[in-house]
């Protein structure tokens, strides 16, 4: 079973095309559908995060399947797309797949390094995943070394503690334009984990008023009423946009929650008072025409990149050792997959001498005469108990950390000397 890694993120696509892919997380069951119909995937797990759109699988037959899963994900654009996706998608294999995924979950892949939300993204996918019944052991065993790598890295490295997330990049930039936030009013459109994470670097920076829409009035009553802001629904948003000077908006909505119509009618009303907004959802919340009016100022998430980079100095140390860590972590998975083709050879083992012995006490113990239930039994352990320990030394060099190449030929001559492949000894005859 191969294990491969196929997607695209912020490095190899803008986000018009990742919008097109992002589709593909929030109803996953018609993607998964498709991927368990596929003869050459025998696993599979997708996950979408602000910038990356990704599925990993296992394959007893990638050579076919990496041109079935590319092309699922290829047939999510438009015609128009086709040779954009073709030149963004990215292919890992093995080692490369698993050091990418544990990269990823551990924020040195994000567009903000070590970003956190990226982990949280990526246990609900495969909650989403087992839920479908798409993974199995070789994913399952994957994604939960991949939970403790996180862990490790964060308790390890300070890249936790030197991370910013996308939502502190949009606050960041705020700041930049109007200087002090001290007598500004935020509105953020949307209550999920970004838009909290974006109150509280709004509050941390002193800004004078909040106010939070969300479709589901609840929620955002409850994040507002935790940082003394005020809730409203999305159908106030045109009358809140007067009040507003910093809009930031992460909903996960599939359409466009504010068009440039909209906006216009508002900006005249504030008298051409400049209006900042940022749009960090994908697919995207605000319509891209809004920054050709003027005295509006319409940033996406690519256009973060740039503060990001900014701050990247402080965390390439602590990255460093990050790597470190995920290097030891993915020769320590791969053995463990090593470890797979040893164990039915093993059993093999195992269960040949059990047979022997089996066979061999079938025979003698009529020779002994009368024996009590007892004597038998431990006639029977001592014949198993030398034969297994005449095997304890080739169990041993068979879990050696031989190289791979060599552990394969190690298992062929065992197999071979103790003939556990009786029907392959035939045919060598």
């Amino acid at each position: 079973m191969t294990l491969v890694l196929i997607g695209l993120n912020h490095k190899t696509a803008p986000v018009e095309l990742r919008e097109k892919l992002a589709a593909l997380a929030p109803e996953p069951a018609a993607a998964y559908q498709y991927l368990r119909e596929l003869q050459a995937v025998q696993e599979a797990l997708l996950y979408a995060t602000c910038n990356r759109v990704e599925i990993l699988f296992a394959s007893p037959d990638p050579e076919t399947a990496i041109p079935q899963v590319r092309q699922f994900l290829i047939a999510q654009g438009g015609e128009a797309d086709v040779q954009a996706m073709q030149q963004a998608l990215y292919v890992y294999r093995e080692a490369e797949a698993v050091s990418h995924l544990f990269q990823v979950a551990c924020g040195l892949d994000s567009m903000v390094m070590g970003e956190p939300q990226v982990l949280g993204q990526i246990k609900a996918a495969y909650r989403q995943g087992t839920e479908q019944q798409a993974t199995g052991p070789l994913l399952n065993r994957l994604l939960h070394k991949t939970f403790s790598v996180a862990k490790k890295v964060r308790s390890e490295t300070g890249i936790g503690g030197l991370a910013v997330s996308v939502s502190y990049a949009a606050v960041e930039l705020a700041r930049k334009i109007f200087g002090s936030l001290t007598d500004k009013t935020g509105l953020l459109i949307g209550a999920g984990e970004m838009a909290e994470l974006a109150v509280e670097h709004l509050k941390r920076h002193g800004v004078a008023r909040l106010i939070v829409a969300n479709r589901t009035v609840e929620r955002g009553l409850e994040l507002a009423g935790r940082f003394g802001g005020e809730a409203v629904s999305l159908a106030e948003l045109p009358e809140q946009l007067l009040r507003a000077d910093i809009v930031i908006s992460s909903t996960g909505a599939p359409e466009l929650i504010l068009t440039k119509d909209q906006v216009k009618g508002v900006m005249r009303r504030r008298k051409q008072r400049p209006l900042f907004l940022i749009d960090i959802a994908v697919p995207r919340d605000l319509d891209p025409a809004i920054n050709d009016l003027d005295n509006v100022y319409l940033y996406n998430i690519d256009d973060l990149q740039g503060v990001i980079q900014a701050n990247l100095h402080h965390r390439q140390a602590e990255a460093v050792k990050a790597q470190r860590i995920i290097d030891v972590e993915t020769q320590k998975f791969l053995q463990w997959r090593e470890t797979l083709a040893v164990t039915p050879t093993i059993v093999a083992l195992v269960d040949k001498a059990r047979q022997i012995c089996q066979s061999e006490l079938k025979k003698t113990l009529p020779q002994l005469g009368p024996l009590t239930p007892e004597q038998q039994k431990s006639l029977e352990v001592l014949a198993e108990s030398i034969a297994l320990k005449l095997l304890h030394d080739p169990f041993l060099y068979l879990k050696r950390n031989h190289h791979p190449k060599r552990r394969s030929q190690d298992i062929d001559l065992t197999r071979r000397l103790f003939n556990l492949d009786p029907d392959r000894s035939e045919d060598l005859r």
